[in-house]
């Protein structure tokens, strides 16, 4: 069975910077890449907030700069996806593809979070092409446009707000007769003068061939359809943590979040680490979940060093 000193699982910025970091400190990191090699940033056409990239850049290729990074350094980065973990003993277990199992010294967990949709075709069709799910992210580019967005909850809230100092008018369709957001959210979002809640309202269809031109919505309580003419369509109803597999051994929060210590990388299992949106529900952005790649592996080195003179004396 491989012994491996660094395991990393998941890809994306907070799995790349890992793997660069530990691959510097001569940790030797093996990455397992997952089901999205590179996470959510795949999906993601134009990166304008990731500082060192004034003219921009495209998620993917982003995403493979810093791919080529980590295995400049001599990270060993392979496909496959690890279906089960056991972290009661150490060196710790994991199976990979419900077949390989491996022994590894020390993990990091960079697994990610994956946006929960609405599940209508249009969305998926025309996702990079004005369907988003983070306002904070893709906001930018909708200046001076009319946008839609959906969902009840304060991030929902949070983000109408945002998108309204950029937009000319949000449209933002809730499913209830209320929302489910704080009440101090709600009275922010209901003074704001360019957004216009839609409530009893699901969304029918995303509309536009290559981009986005309108959204049709229909009203539950009246059977109402409508038409809005807008060029973007955020979805906020919620992300889904990809920490399933870590459950019975890993701390989560009652959102299926893995919980680290505050100020760290750490989990409650001594040896494993948590980085990037796996473990962050507040930014969920590719800078913040960089910077938690580099605290594991640097947390993950300390972690091994203490090991070795634990062995030597």
């Amino acid at each position: 069975m491989e012994t491996i000193k660094t395991l990393i699982i998941g890809s994306g910025p907070a799995g790349y910077t890992a793997a660069i970091y530990a691959a510097r400190a001569n940790l030797k990191p093996v990455m397992y890449q997952g089901m999205e090699p590179g996470g959510q940033l795949m999906t993601t056409n134009d990166v304008e907030n990731f500082p060192g990239y004034p003219q921009g850049i495209m998620g993917p290729h982003m995403m493979e700069d810093l791919k080529k990074q980590a295995e400049r350094f001599g990270t060993d980065i392979r496909m496959g996806m690890a279906t089960s973990v056991d972290f009661s003993g150490y060196p710790f277990k994991v199976t990979i593809d419900e077949q390989t199992e491996l022994l590894a010294e020390s993990v990091i967990i960079s697994t990610g979070a994956t946006a929960k949709w609405l599940g209508i075709p249009s969305e998926k069709r025309l996702n990079g092409g004005g369907v988003s799910a983070c306002a904070v992210c893709d906001g930018f580019f909708y200046r001076g446009r009319e946008v839609a967005i959906v969902g009840a909850g304060d991030t929902a809230c949070e983000e109408a707000l945002y998108l309204s100092k950029l937009a000319t008018q949000v449209h933002m369709i809730v499913r209830k007769d209320r929302m489910r957001a704080s009440k101090i959210m709600q009275d922010r979002v209901l003074k704001t003068p360019n957004i216009h809640v839609y409530y009893n309202s699901e969304t029918d269809e995303v509309l536009g061939d290559a981009v986005v031109t309108g959204v049709r919505i229909k009203n539950t309580a009246t059977g109402e359809v409508r038409e809005i003419p807008i060029e973007g369509f955020f979805v906020a109803i919620g992300h889904k943590p990809n920490a399933d597999i870590f459950k019975d051994y890993i701390t989560l929060d009652d959102q299926g979040y893995i919980v680290t210590v505050p100020g760290t990388a750490k989990t409650n299992v001594e040896g494993v680490f948590a980085c990037g949106d796996v473990q962050d529900k507040n930014y969920r952005q590719a800078i913040t979940a960089a910077g938690t790649g580099c605290m594991a592996a640097l947390e993950a080195e300390r972690f091994l060093a203490a090991k070795e003179l634990e062995v030597v004396s």
